[in-house]
């Protein structure tokens, strides 16, 4: 029997999830020639007649988190975090074109070649699922796999706060995941909903694209949702589910006016939902959500916020000072009457200041987490500083430390 690939686990010794192409690029040539080189001994070896899945085991037996295909590069993986070629020969353009044409239908050709980008995903059989990005580059196909374990990590093997696991038992409101691409939200999603459907006699619905982690149904009742295959838009999905008695909706991502009206309007009506959003902090991910709708409109949106807003949590994921894998910095803002009044008032510049004095109600900002994390060994200095929201801040900090930490929060000693 083939042996199963181990879990992702943000943080843990076989930590996945680097960047994707959306966040630093395409792997073009030139960046390829600069990636470490994986396998030295011996001659290149061709891929003439090579399938997809003997490079996709490789990223699986090396726990990798991505793989990318380009012309006139080697195969090219993601290991923690850092760029490496495999010893083969490069891609031709009909190679690679060859590679991907096989292992997709007729009409998804078709809608490549329409449109020059397609999401999709893809199992490499018994051993784990992939998350696909197909697209053009120079003229020719090109394409980035990201690793998504057939496993759903628990929000504890992810070394994420338990705050997290008390939020998924609220009844109703918006939570809100955010980070930058390749920060693991996907995968913290999918444990908080994980811990839902093991835990609650509900119905779940997901809007993915594409799906990722496959969920069975278990105490819940939950229906997964494919943008291309199952619907249309996020838009129509999340119209349209309001009207399949869900309890709890998760909205991949949320890309316009009109989605981000109907999650609030969602959660103001007795749903739960979650979303994530491309941004850094709470603050900041507030005034997103205000700032993309017409004047006329943000009061109204920032009082439906205040109203509904449940926790904004921020991620990132940092490569450990020692040792293979990464480790998450995690910045939790629980939505207290407090925090609710500064969104209202239009004060969010202030929510850092609230968020790092309620220590005691579960928040934490970024720059704390990363303090915690620097001063236990698990980051260095530098990639600290680099991360940071405001470095004069951390360097205070870090010169007055305060001791602590809940074991398995972020910072806390680890969990045994």
């Amino acid at each position: 029997m083939d042996k199963q690939p181990p879990p992702y686990v943000a943080g843990g010794p076989n930590a996945t999830g680097g960047p994707t192409p959306e966040a630093n690029g395409p792997v073009s040539p030139e960046q390829a020639a600069g990636a470490e080189q994986v396998q030295k001994v011996g001659a290149p070896r061709s891929l003439e007649d090579i399938h997809i899945d003997e490079l996709l085991h490789i990223v699986v037996d090396r726990n990798c988190s991505d793989l990318h295909i380009c012309a006139n590069s080697e195969p090219v993986i993601r290991e923690d975090g850092a760029l490496k070629r495999l010893n083969y020969e490069k891609f031709t353009p009909q190679q690679s074109q060859r590679m991907m044409y096989e292992i997709i239908a007729d009409e998804h050709i078709h809608r490549f070649e329409t449109t020059l980008e397609l999401d999709f995903s893809y199992q490499l059989p018994k051993r784990a699922r992939f998350r696909v990005n197909m697209y053009r580059d120079r003229g020719a196909v090109a394409s980035a796999f990201r690793l998504i374990s057939n496993r759903i990590p628990t929000v504890r093997e992810l070394n994420l706060p338990p705050i997290l696991e008390t939020l998924t038992e609220k009844p109703r409101g918006l939570i809100l995941v955010t980070g930058p691409t390749g920060s693991g939200k996907s995968t913290s999603l999918a444990a908080m909903i994980n811990h839902i459907n093991m835990n609650r006699a509900v119905h779940i619905i997901t809007i993915e694209d594409p799906i990722e982690y496959l969920h069975s149904h278990k105490l819940s009742l939950i229906n997964q949702r494919e943008l291309g295959g199952d619907t249309k838009s996020f838009l129509n999905a999340l119209r349209a589910s309001l009207r399949e008695d869900p309890d709890v909706l998760l909205v991949g991502e949320m890309r316009d006016t009109e989605t981000i009206a109907l999650a609030i309007t969602a959660a103001e009506t007795g749903h739960l939902v979650f979303a994530t959003l491309h941004t850094n902090n709470a603050a900041e991910s507030l005034d997103r959500m205000i700032d993309v709708f017409p004047p006329g409109q943000q009061e109204q949106i920032r009082i439906q916020l205040a109203n509904n807003i449940q926790a904004i949590i921020s991620q990132q994921l940092l490569p450990r000072a020692s040792g293979p894998g990464r480790i998450p910095a995690i910045e939790v803002m629980i939505a207290t009457p407090a925090i609710r009044n500064l969104c209202r008032e239009n004060k969010t510049h202030q929510i850092p200041s609230m968020i790092q004095t309620s220590g005691g109600q579960g928040m934490m900002t970024m720059d704390q987490c990363l303090r915690d994390l620097y001063l236990k060994g698990f980051i260095t200095l530098e990639e600290g500083m680099m991360r940071a929201q405001n470095v004069e801040e951390l360097k205070k900090m870090i010169n007055t430390p305060q001791t602590g930490g809940t074991p398995g929060q972020p910072g806390g000693p680890p969990r045994r």
